[in-house]
């Protein structure tokens, strides 16, 4: 069986996702077979697995990390929500159906054989498994009946880490503050604190490092900067939404009020040259050399949105005027004349879309999860034969009009989106992910824009992430005692 290891944060974004990669990543450096695990997720970027099954991206990143295939079993839990107060729930990679927050709470005990089995199973087949938390222990409203934080370390045993981020302040409070909301038995438990996010001179925090392990009786195990490392951050605090910047190309991502899987614009984002910004006002929007609405859990109320706020209008003129503007899985449905919910899908109801696209989408009781590839087809826009690969995930079943040209050809032969002029979207996510399609987009942007396409260069993005997983790990060598986590690790401490 294998030896297990626990990430707990003081609060959401702590940084519990990119230390459970960094510690992933050093184990695996030091010849283990890892694999990473958390029992619950809530986030609505996810991903689906060779064998169809959706899971969170969070474990599929760190899952990357570890060298390892991503499995159900790293995450067999996944909440995605769908409003304020409630959440579609995802049990082993299928939809169990949506529920109220109250409704969830009331029958999570009966998934603790789910949770078990998972853990038990991924233990089995690895040398270390490495646990992440969810949101902050010292949630006391949310102790009974826990599985992700403190109820799964105490059934298995497994000993803490605990992370506080020093760049919102309080850090000390934070750490301190957990423990002492913990009782007898989580405390034994919690083996040692690491402070993320450090920024400045770590010898004048030295003092205070002190006085914390003598307040809480824990060894700090390492003060960790905040790190210039790009690592795909699926967390709804993500600052991925702030960046932007002067570059050769400018791409403005609408940001959906139930934006899902934005995380298919790391690519895009990562490539040097361009700028990837996200607006959610008419006036951020300016005149970008392309638009791009992602996924959505919400697709017809997020559709709403888009017209209320003004977004509609602006993107129409833009589109108008020749600007590209590309739709992915939600954001291809609302580009369409039409979207549809008869099976109550999305609460009912119909809406017009943006009629860009000459397409109607009609939602489906089934959600379709599926990894896919295909290649485009002869259209006048974007590259004929450039080769795509991905996986989909959505309720809704898109049809196109007769005459109407699909953007590309399956591998199981069936159509896939539709390209109408300066416009297209399709269902895959990943579409920007592989090397040819990036390039082939770039190359479309630089043609309208009167830039040399040599100029910008798709880079292998699987290859950078791997050089970015070495990075942190470099970074959990140097700032972290290793010898004093594996000490944790081996139950010696």
């Amino acid at each position: 069986m294998a030896k297990v290891i626990m990430v707990q944060g003081t609060m959401s974004n702590a940084g519990k996702s990119i230390m459970v990669a960094g510690l992933c990543r050093v184990f695996r450096q030091d010849g283990y077979k890892v694999a990473p695990f958390k029992s619950q997720n809530m986030a609505l970027n996810s991903f689906i697995t060779k064998d169809g099954l959706e899971m969170g991206r969070a474990q599929v990143v760190q899952a990357e990390a570890c060298g390892a295939e991503p499995s159900v079993l790293m995450n067999p839990i996944l909440l995605k929500p769908t409003t304020d107060v409630g959440s579609q729930v995802i049990v082993n990679g299928e939809v169990l159906g949506n529920y109220r927050a109250g409704d969830y709470y009331k029958m999570k005990k009966s998934l603790w054989p789910d949770v078990e089995k998972a853990f038990h199973t991924l233990c089995e087949q690895n040398d270390i498994v490495v646990v992440e938390g969810a949101g902050s222990p010292a949630e006391i409203n949310l102790k009974q009946d826990d599985f992700v934080n403190m109820g799964l370390a105490k059934r298995f045993q497994i000993p803490v880490l605990l992370v506080g981020d020093i760049d919102r302040g309080g850090v000390f409070a934070q750490l301190a503050g957990t423990q002492m909301l913990l009782d007898e038995e989580e405390k034994c438990l919690l083996k040692a604190t690491i402070i993320n996010k450090f920024r400045g001179d770590v010898e004048i925090l030295r003092p205070g490092l002190k006085q914390l392990e003598d307040i809480m009786h824990k060894p700090v195990a390492g003060v960790l900067p905040l790190l210039q490392v790009d690592i795909e951050d699926e967390d709804s605090l993500t600052d991925r939404f702030t960046r932007s910047g002067g570059a050769k190309l400018d791409v403005a991502v609408i940001r959906l009020p139930r934006i899902s899987n934005f995380t298919d614009l790391a690519a895009l984002e990562a490539t040097e040259g361009v700028s990837v910004r996200y607006v959610s006002k008419p006036r951020e929007l300016g005149k970008p050399d392309a638009i791009i609405l992602p996924g959505t859990k919400s697709t017809i109320s997020d559709l709403k949105w888009l017209r209320q706020c003004g977004l509609e209008a602006a993107i129409l003129h833009l589109a108008s005027n020749g600007t590209i503007v590309v739709g992915i899985c939600g954001g291809y449905q609302m580009l369409g004349k039409m979207v549809m919910d008869a099976c109550g899908a999305e609460g009912g109801g119909s809406l017009a879309g943006l009629g860009l696209l000459p397409t109607e989408t009609a939602f489906e009781p089934e959600k379709h999860r599926t990894r896919i590839s295909g290649k485009v087809q002869p259209n006048s826009t974007f590259a004929e034969g450039t080769m795509v690969e991905g996986y989909e995930i959505h309720m809704g079943k898109t049809t196109l009009e007769a005459g109407a040209t699909p953007l590309l050809l399956l591998e199981d032969g069936q159509p896939d989106g539709c390209v109408n002029g300066n416009v297209f979207g399709c269902y895959i996510h990943g579409f920007f992910d592989s090397v040819p399609c990036r390039q082939a987009f770039l190359n479309l942007l630089c043609d309208k824009k009167g830039l040399n396409p040599e100029e910008l260069t798709a880079m292998d993005y699987a290859e950078y992430k791997e050089q970015q997983f070495d990075i942190l790990a470099d970074a959990v060598r140097s700032d972290l005692d290793m010898d004093l986590i594996y000490r944790i690790l081996n139950q010696e401490e």
